[in-house]
């Protein structure tokens, strides 16, 4: 299982229980695009499984985070060090 899920207050939290390589990051990345186009949230947290992620961890990340604003859905990333959101320029959870 590369990803889990729970819903909180109309809040989406997803949490990677491993760095992603570049044979499961589209997988993950689609999970979670189809999560929040099912669920519609008010927002998106996302718990990651280091502080330093690899790049396919931060490639899915930057998917994911692409598509929440598409659809103006604030995303956040949890676990993450301060040099890792501000690559992807979210804040923290």
């Amino acid at each position: 299982m590369l990803i889990s899920h729970v819903v909180r207050h109309h809040a989406l939290h997803v949490t990677l229980h491993r760095d992603l390589d570049v044979t499961n990051r589209a997988a993950a990345a689609l999970q979670i695009q189809a999560l929040v186009q099912m669920i519609r949230p008010t927002r998106v947290t996302v718990a990651v499984p280091t502080a330093d992620p690899t790049p396919a961890t931060l490639s899915a990340l930057a998917r994911a985070h692409r598509m929440c604003a598409s659809l103006d859905i604030p995303l956040t990333l949890s676990g993450a060090s301060a040099r890792t959101r501000r690559l992807l320029d979210v804040t923290a959870e």
